[in-house]
C-alpha cells in the first residue's frame, strides 16, 4: 500500500516504511583497489580538476564532473570515492578514475570495489526530548550537549550510528547497504515517538 510522505511529495510504500518517512541518502563512501602504484604528485600535476597539498591532507583530491563526485587518491594502491548518492554512480566514477589514471600511464584496474559507509538523513517533524531518551536508553546512547548538540545512538542490529537532534532531524551513518539505513530508522522511530516533546 502506498501513501504520501509527510511532506506530501512522493508516495511511500507503507509495507517497507511503516513510519511513512523514507530517509534520504546523502553520501556513499567507497573504496576501489587500482592494483598499481600511484605517484600522487604526477597525478596532481597532470590530471584535470586535481589538487594536492600533502601538508594539509596526504591525498590527491580529484573533482569529477560527470557523474558528479569527488575521488580521493589516498594511498599507494587504493582510491576512495565519496559524494555520490547512488551505487551505480559510485561504480561509474570508479571506472572513470581508472580510465583517467590509465591515460596518465598508471596501469589502473577496477578491483575489490567496496561500499564503506552510507549516510542518510530525515526529519520526523517533531521535537525530541533527548535527555529522557539518553536516560532510558543509556546502554546505546551518549548525550553531552556541551560538546555536541545531538544524541549519539549506537544501534546493535543493524550496526548503525544515529545522530538524533532535538529538532527531530536524524542522521543515519554506518550502513553498507541502503536497506540497513531504512531498517535502522524504522527500528528507532517508535522510540522517538515515545520521547516526543509536547509543545505548549
Amino acid at each position: 500500500m502506498a501513501d504520501h510522505g509527510l511532506d506530501g511529495s512522493q508516495p511511500v510504500d507503507l509495507t517497507k516504511h511503516p513510519s511513512g518517512i523514507v530517509p534520504t541518502l546523502q553520501n556513499i563512501v567507497s573504496t576501489v583497489n587500482l592494483d598499481c602504484k600511484l605517484d600522487l604528485k604526477t597525478i596532481a600535476l597532470q590530471a584535470r580538476n586535481a589538487e594536492y597539498n600533502p601538508k594539509r591532507f596526504a591525498a590527491v583530491i580529484m573533482r569529477i564532473r560527470e557523474p558528479k563526485n569527488n575521488s580521493i587518491n589516498i594511498c599507494i594502491r587504493e582510491n576512495g570515492l565519496h559524494g555520490c548518492k547512488e551505487r551505480t554512480t559510485v561504480e561509474a566514477c570508479g571506472s572513470k578514475v581508472c580510465q583517467d589514471h590509465s591515460k596518465l600511464d598508471f596501469p589502473a584496474k577496477f578491483k575489490d570495489f567496496r561500499i564503506q559507509n552510507i549516510v542518510g538523513s530525515c526529519d520526523v517533524k517533531f521535537p525530541i526530548r533527548l535527555e529522557g531518551l539518553a536516560y532510558a536508553h543509556g546502554a546505546f546512547s551518549s548525550y553531552e550537549p556541551e560538546l555536541f548538540p545531538g544524541l549519539i545512538y549506537r544501534m546493535k542490529q543493524p550496526k548503525i550510528v544515529l545522530l538524533i537532534f532535538v529538532s527531530g532531524k536524524i542522521v543515519i551513518t554506518g550502513a553498507k547497504v541502503r536497506d540497513e539505513t531504512y531498517t535502522a530508522f524504522e527500528n528507532i522511530y517508535p522510540v522517538l515517538t515515545e520521547f516526543r516533546k509536547i509543545q505548549q
